[in-house]
Formats: C-alpha cells, structure tokens, sequence
C-alpha cells in the first residue's frame, strides 16, 4: 500500500504544472515565524485545478511535517456537528475528545485545508463567528471553493486584515503546453487544443485523454459530446427552472448581457402568461454563477464555459440556438438606431460578437470589454504621436504622407485613447471626391484608389468615396488586437452614418491575411488599387455601396451569422460599372424595350452593365451561394427589372393605361402599333401618347433605382 500511495502521488506531482505563484504564496505562509494571515481563500470556475492545486498544498506539508487535516466538503452535512464530527475523525480522536479544544491549544504550526467549500456556505457564519476564532494563531486554513468570500468577510476589518484570497485562473499558453507535453501530445496539436480549452486544467486533461484514446483530436460536439457534457457538469451544477436554462444560453450567446438586454432577448419567454418572472432575479441569479464574470457593461462568462455552452445548444438544439440569434440580432439592431459615440461602438462590437462561430471571424477580433479604450476626434498635440506610428511601422515616407493629409483632412481622424489618455492607435479616414488632384498625386495609395474608381466605378454627383488610409495600433500595429478591433468596427460605423458613400478603401501591410475575414465582410481584393510606398507594398479591399448598400449588407450578414459553412465572398466584378447620364440612360431603357424578346441583342446593352443589374445579380449569387455567372444572367436580370418596373405602373390608375401601352407594345407585343392599338381599344394617337408617356415613366423608376 505504501508503494502504491508512493506511485500515485509522484504520478499526479509528474503531471502537476503552473501555480508557481500560488505554491511560492503558501510555502512563504508556514515558513514565516508568524503567519502573514490565517485564511488563504482560493475560488475560481469548476475544473479550474482548486483540488489539484489542494493536494500540492498537502504534498507541501508533508515534506515539511506540517500536521495537516484535509476535509472534503462534499463529503459531509452542512450543519456544525458534522464538521466536528469529521475533524474529530480525521485527527484520530475518541468521541469525548473537543477537535476544537485540541486546535486552540496547538502550539505548533497547523494547517486545516477545507475543499469544495461551496457545499458547506450555509456554515459560513458559524465558521467566521464561532469556529474560526478560537482556533491557535499558529492555524492556517485554506478554503477553496467556486465562489469568492462572502461580503461578511470584507465588512468586518478583522477578518479583512487576516484573510488572503486567491483567484485561481486558466493556465498560461505556456504551461498549457507544457502539461499537453507531458502527455505526449504532438506540438503540431497544440495550438488547437489551446483554443478549444483556453488552458482550462480540466478541459486540458478531457482532451488529453481522448487523445490518448484516439491519437486524434476534434472539437466538434458530434465527435465529442462527452467531453462537453463533463465540462458543462463541473460547470453548472443545477439550473432551477427551464427559464432559467434560457438566460444562461441567452448570456453565452451575446458578448456581454444586461438586465435590458436580457428582457428582451427572452421577452416571449419572460413575459408569457403561463411563465411571468422578474428578470431582475433571472440576472442576480447568472451574476451569482461562479463562471460569470462581472464587468463594467455587463456579465459574461469565463471563455471555456461559453464554449462549453454553445456547443451543447448547438448540439441539442440548434433551432433555438438559431432564435437566440435572431432576437439578439434584432435588439441590437434597434440598438444601433438609438446610440451614438462609444456607446455605439460598443453595441456594434456585441453585433459583430454574434459572428465569431465563423472561423473567419473568431480570429479576428478580441472580445474583451476594451473598457479602458477611449474613441476621441484628433486633438493637435496627437499629431507628433500618430505620425511617429506610422514612421515606426510604415517608414518616413508614409509619414511624410500622413502628415499632409493630417493638414489636409483632419477631422477624418479617429484616435483611441489608453487609461493615460495618450493615442494608442488611430484611424485615417480620406475622402477622395474632396480631394484635390494635387493632393491625390502626394499619395500613391490615394491616387490608386481614385484611378481605380475613374476606371471602375465613377462617382455621380453627390456621391462620395473613402479610402481608410492609414490604420494601426501603438504597440502592435495592424494584427489583430483591442485597438484592430475598435478601428473595425469605427469602420462599420462610418460606413453606416456617412450619406452619399458609394465606395470604400481598405488597404492592409499583410493583404493576405485578412483576406478570409474581409471576404466574410463582403469586401473585394484589388489588386489594381495595390500600392507601394517606401518599398513597403500594401493590398487593398474595397466595396461599393451602390451595388449593396449598409441595409443590404446587413441583411447579407444575417444570412451568414449562424451558418458554419465557409460563405462566399462579394463576386468581384469582371466588366466595370458603367455610369451613364440621365438623357443616356433613357436611350438605354428604349433600347431594351424594342429588344425585349431578343436576349442577344440585349447582351450589347449598356444597362446590363448597370448598378441595379449588378447589386440584384450580386445578391441573387449570395443566396445562392455560387459564383458562377454568365451574359445571359446579366440578361435575365435586366429583362426582370424592366418588367417589374413597368408591372409597377399598374398599382396606380392613372399609370394603369400607361402600362397596358407597354405591355402590348414591348413586353408581350402585338404584331404591329396599328393592332395593338386596336386591342387596346383606343384610337392610335391617343395609344402613341399613352405609349410616349409609359416608356417615360419606366425610364424614370429605373433612373431612380440605378441612382439610389
């Protein structure tokens, strides 16, 4: 037996990694002559290793001949006789013998480690009021369990002055990596395994041990359901009522949950007859959950167990996994039309939050409440720090750059400010319509962009055109981070609130690797807007907003938020737009009416180059979710617009007569005017007016949906 006890704790001390801090904090406590303090309180989320980290302790004391008792909680009743009962048992006492009397008179250090201290907090009182104080000042305890101190604890000075608490957390990558090592985990699986268990000790050793099983590693719930099942145990112990399972799947689902937010993600839940509850209680219960953290917007939950959650929501039920979506979708989206400045950004970050299931977008963004992060317009003392920025990372001849726009257009810079107030990045925004030539031909990264639209995509009148010229962060530049993000989602909302914006630049230092991410976003690769300032090349994206607009391009978004197939990019366009006057477009629309029934003839069409072709084609390929496109699609379109425009004459009565002109004339045409005028009933000048009148009011409607 003794060999074996031996064998088994050198096996757990082999795999035990980490917590160098926490071991350091308590080997210091009962070295000392007198202890620093007498409660050592250590909390934190099921799995996280507080046991694993216990059994150290012990090992400490051991080594030291340290007397030590260790109580497992779970094990006993949560009433004061219990607890003697066990003390009593566990120091080998007779049943008249006080474990109490013989702790006060210790004269030697002492160590009582109480586990799973959850299971016993109703004696919380009695222990801090009766128990604990009569106990020799050479005692140390060390309660670990999920929840931190009670607020007792803290109100009291005495207790405050004499208890150390310790919020145990998730290994660092680093020790993550160690531990998969030393079960001989490959190092190729690494880095996957970390962003599945985020270094929670648990999840670590559940992987682990499917590997070891498998030689194969998978995180889908498919392949793994019990690995999820068993975090999810250790994560959520009971849930009271079905409801109540619903705030907790509703909070995994968005970034950060409110009182608000949550009334109205379940409001059909909530507020049914059959069902009516306090949400205020719904929230102070997810608070009190010790994976639920607290911050300055909201609560969250700790990132394995919301993985943890999802999965099992997906898993089990998808179609409400796919209804959280939608009612979060629709709240924040209300939201978005109610909110202004950093607020703003902030409900823009919770909408994007809803896509990070996409593999395309998890890596691009973090999550975090970046609370210390302020959004701010450019104040004249930022300039010298912005433009050393972009002499760091970009060279002195971007800089040079940057300076002139920074003269040029500075109320298009955005500046995020750190806890100091100081720039910790920036944004530059450079409306080219406004640009002079002699300003554009300074920046090669500007004239590009104009070229590319003088060829491509020419502006009408009152329409505009942006390129975010200059982007980055103080400290790490342009990969992703909490600035990245903020500057991202500043992007979204500029595109949102700008009237008149009918295209955007985006160019990146590594083109290559937002390219998943931006395809997500509906923005295009250009090579032809690409550039190269101080031997530095920079790839640029770009999206035109007369071809799908903000509204479409959330409605596109919605469409992807919940899929977890790949989605297919913006079809780049392989013909440029065609931007046509007033008096052209009409010719134009005349064109096809005579040509209405000849597909071929319509091919030479300069409206089947036109935006309203293209955006309805562009959104017909995206449901498909295809690529593949030929004239005869472009034609189809355009044969389509046309009718229904003119079917569109038919909702008013003065227009009636004006389509049936139409109709008999261009879309089902009788052999000649003479008889359709004829089966109209009217006389033929009256039948050429009604037909003069029509093709006009047709021509209009296409005008002003190829113009908006």
């Amino acid at each position: 037996m003794t060999s074996l006890l031996k064998r088994l704790s050198a096996e757990r001390n082999r795999r035990f990694v980490g917590r160098g801090q926490e071991l350091d904090l308590f080997q210091q406590a009962i070295a000392s002559p007198e202890l620093p303090f007498h409660i050592l309180h250590v909390f934190g989320l099921g799995g996280v290793g507080k046991t694993t980290l216990l059994q150290q302790f012990l090992r400490v004391t051991q080594r030291s001949n340290i007397p030590t008792i260790y109580v497992e909680a779970r094990n006993i009743e949560a009433v004061p006789e219990s607890l003697i009962s066990t003390l009593q048992s566990l120091m080998g006492l007779q049943e008249l013998d006080s474990p109490l009397h013989l702790l006060a008179e210790q004269q030697e250090r002492y160590v009582i480690l109480i586990d799973t201290y959850e299971a016993i907090a109703q004696l919380d009182e009695w222990l801090r009021e009766v128990f604990l104080p009569h106990l020799s000042s050479n005692t140390l305890i060390v309660i670990a369990g999920r929840n931190p101190p009670a607020s007792a604890w803290y109100s009291d000075p005495g207790w405050q002055a004499l208890m150390h608490t310790v919020r145990l957390r998730n290994l660092s990558p680093a020790e993550s990596q160690t531990y998969l090592t030393t079960q001989n985990i490959p190092t190729t699986k690494h880095q996957a395994i970390l962003d599945f268990t985020h270094g929670h000790p648990l999840a670590l050793s559940l992987v682990a041990e499917v590997f070891a099983q498998t030689q194969e590693i998978s995180f889908q719930t498919d392949s793994a359901p019990n690995v999820v099942k068993t975090l999810l145990e250790r994560f959520v112990k009971e849930v009271p009522t079905p409801l109540h399972r619903r705030a907790l799947e509703a909070c995994a689902v968005v970034r950060l949950t409110t009182e608000a937010s949550l009334n109205q993600i379940l409001a059909d839940e909530v507020h049914s007859l059959e069902n009516i509850c306090d949400v205020h209680n719904l929230f102070e219960w997810l608070r009190g959950l010790s994976f639920i953290e607290s911050g300055q917007w909201g609560i969250f939950p700790h990132d394995l167990a919301r993985e943890v959650l999802i999965a099992d929501l997906r898993w089990r039920n998808s179609e409400f996994y796919t209804e959280l979506h939608h009612r979060a979708r629709q709240y924040y989206t209300k939201r978005l039309g109610q909110t202004q400045g950093a607020e703003k950004h902030r409900v823009l970050l919770d909408y994007i939050f809803l896509h990070r299931d996409n593999s395309a977008i998890r890596p691009c963004f973090t999550w975090g409440e970046q609370s210390s992060l302020v959004t701010d317009a450019l104040q004249e003392t930022d300039k010298i720090a912005l433009l050393e920025m972009v002499a760091q990372y970009e060279g002195e001849a971007s800089a040079t750059i940057a300076a002139h726009w920074l003269q040029r257009q500075p109320q298009n810079v955005v500046v995020f400010r750190d806890s100091h107030s100081k720039p910790a990045g920036f944004a530059m925004m450079v409306a080219l319509h406004i640009a002079s030539i002699e300003d554009l031909s300074v920046d090669p990264g500007a004239i590009a962009s104009w070229q590319y639209l003088q060829k491509h995509a020419p502006l009408r009148s009152n329409e505009g055109a942006t390129i975010f010229r200059f982007w980055m962060a103080r400290d790490t530049y342009q990969v992703v981070s909490p600035i990245q993000s903020l500057i991202f989602v500043n992007f979204v909302q500029y595109f949102q609130k700008t009237p008149g914006l009918a295209y955007t630049f985006l160019p990146c230092a590594q083109a290559d690797s937002w390219a998943a991410m931006l395809n997500y976003f509906d923005l295009v690769r250009l090579p032809e807007a690409d550039f190269t300032v101080g031997g530095k090349h920079y790839g640029v994206y770009g999206h035109d907003w007369r071809i799908v607009s903000p509204t479409a391009w959330q409605e596109i978004l919605a469409r992807k938020e919940v899929g977890t197939a790949e989605c297919v990019a913006q079809t780049p366009i392989s013909e440029p737009l065609l931007v046509l006057s007033q008096s052209e477009f009409v010719e134009a629309v005349q064109n096809v009416l005579r040509n209405f029934n000849r597909p071929d003839a319509l091919e030479n069409n300069p409206l089947v180059r036109s935006r309203s072709v293209y955006a309805q084609l562009s959104d017909s390929l995206k449901q498909q979710l295809t690529t593949k496109v030929s004239m005869s699609d472009y034609v189809k379109v355009l044969q389509n617009l046309v009718k229904q425009a003119a079917e569109s004459l038919q909702s008013s009565p003065r227009d009636q007569k004006l389509y049936r002109a139409v109709y008999r004339t261009y879309l089902n045409p009788a052999p000649t005017q003479e008889q359709a005028a004829e089966l109209l009933d009217l006389p033929f000048s009256t039948y050429r007016r009604h037909l003069k009148a029509g093709v006009m009011r047709l021509a209009e409607i296409l005008w002003q949906k190829e113009i908006r």
